[in-house]
């Protein structure tokens, strides 16, 4: 869940918990397990799954710790690095591939073998495994959650442009369309699009049939014509006057210009939709929430595509309490934990078939439903084992491509050179 990447605040440092493993128990003569996460809005969803799991397991404390997105990667690399890793900790597509490569992620391919041998593939998605695999094949997490790009927009500006509200129906030529009449009758931005790739110009290259990366993964595919075809015209929306420039997003993200109203649409994941109506409470009732609009003359396929991502839960591969953190990451994985998770309202649960207990937190204030009818059509977040190195490569190619520094075509190429000379590492 990129893009954005589910960045928060910074709710304190991480502290000794992080950098040192529980110890096998404490003073209480229980065994005390550290449960690490970087989203301060899921802080109270994980304490509910904590307390029902000790609720049973009366021998067991689960110390809870949360810190920021950024934060979180820098001090998990240095815990890697000295074998002290949290007992449980989220592990995310960004990272998986480089954790399981050097061997830090205990193996949970059979965790369930005792329950039912092919538990995972009838209770999760195909996307959703394979965001908790390496590249062995492997599974290494738990899959945690599940999540869609939608459409988010302003109904009280598409009521006085006299505009219907964005439906499937919608194309991109209908997007154009209808910031341009919001523009005109208001002043105010249309759709606002800013330089990223999982809430933004992704999208847009495999609704227009074209993929970032080759399908095993090893080249960039950035000569796709497809792919040019996505990233053209996303680049070029900010020719129109309706949309802000790259300057204005690098002071200010398109949520915040939403929610202050000065942008009728922006592209968001669905993790972040409780936080914005918390945050937001003043404009409860003036948005809503649609499916993305397809292409309307892709390359290949029906247009339609929106990027999904998945988190797991991990435990290290040289725990010191790694049978008791197995056991709560069998649990997290299980119905009744991932229906805890999802009645917090802050992600869908990865379990199929839970999609309601998310969607009902918002009955009556967004349609949600329109995030989920999306899975049908989802597609795994781009990762390989060599992003880490070319991912800001990429985004600084993509800036001069805005800046017209260079052509989409020498923009393209560069992208290709930039994936492939990292990837042949």
């Amino acid at each position: 869940m990129g893009g954005m990447l589910r960045k928060v605040g910074v709710v304190g440092a991480l502290g000794a918990a992080l950098m040192l493993s529980a110890c096998s128990a404490g003073n209480s003569g229980k065994t005390e397990l550290t449960f690490q996460i970087w989203d301060t809005a899921q802080r109270d969803g994980m304490q509910a799954l904590i307390d029902a799991y000790v609720a049973e397991h009366p021998d067991v404390e689960i110390k809870l710790h949360v810190t920021s997105w950024d934060e979180y990667w820098t001090k998990m690399d240095a815990a890697a690095e000295s074998n002290q890793l949290p007992d449980i900790f989220w592990m995310h597509t960004n990272e998986i591939l480089k954790y399981t490569k050097y061997g830090m992620l205990e193996d949970v391919t059979n965790l369930y073998d005792d329950v039912d041998p092919n538990y995972y593939a009838e209770h999760f998605s195909e996307i959703a495994l394979n965001n908790a695999k390496g590249a062995d094949g492997r599974i290494y997490g738990v899959p945690k959650d599940k999540d869609t790009v939608c459409l988010v927009y302003n109904k009280e500006m598409f009521d006085a442009a006299g505009v219907s509200y964005p439906d499937e129906s919608w194309t991109w030529d209908t997007l154009v369309e209808a910031s341009q009449q919001i523009y005109d009758a208001t002043g105010k931005y249309g759709y606002m699009a800013y330089a990223d790739d999982q809430l933004g110009y992704w999208n847009f290259v495999y609704q227009a049939g074209g993929q970032i990366l080759t399908d095993d993964k090893s080249k960039g595919d950035f000569l796709n014509p497809g792919t040019k075809k996505g990233i053209e015209f996303y680049v070029g929306l900010q020719d129109y006057e309706w949309c802000p420039d790259q300057n204005y997003f690098a002071q200010t993200n398109p949520g915040t210009a939403f929610f202050s109203e000065q942008g009728a649409m922006y592209f968001e994941g669905n993790w972040n939709l409780l936080s914005q109506l918390q945050n937001n409470p003043e404009m409860e009732g003036k948005w809503d929430v649609a499916v993305l609009p397809k292409c309307p003359d892709p390359v290949e396929g029906d247009g339609r595509a929106t990027i999904s991502n998945d988190l797991c839960y991990v435990t290290g591969a040289k725990g010191k309490n790694k049978e008791a953190a197995l056991a709560f990451i069998k649990f997290l994985g299980t119905e009744e934990g991932q229906r805890i998770q999802g009645e917090s309202g802050v992600a869908i649960p990865a379990y199929e078939g839970l999609e309601n207990t998310w969607m009902q937190v918002f009955e009556g204030r967004l349609n949600v439903q329109k995030c989920v009818d999306m899975f049908e059509y989802g597609v795994q977040s781009v990762n390989n084992a060599s992003r880490p190195n070319w991912k800001s490569d990429v985004s600084d190619i993509l800036i001069k491509m805005y800046t017209k520094e260079l052509t989409i075509d020498e923009g393209l190429q560069a992208m290709q050179e930039a994936v492939d000379s990292a990837s042949a590492l």
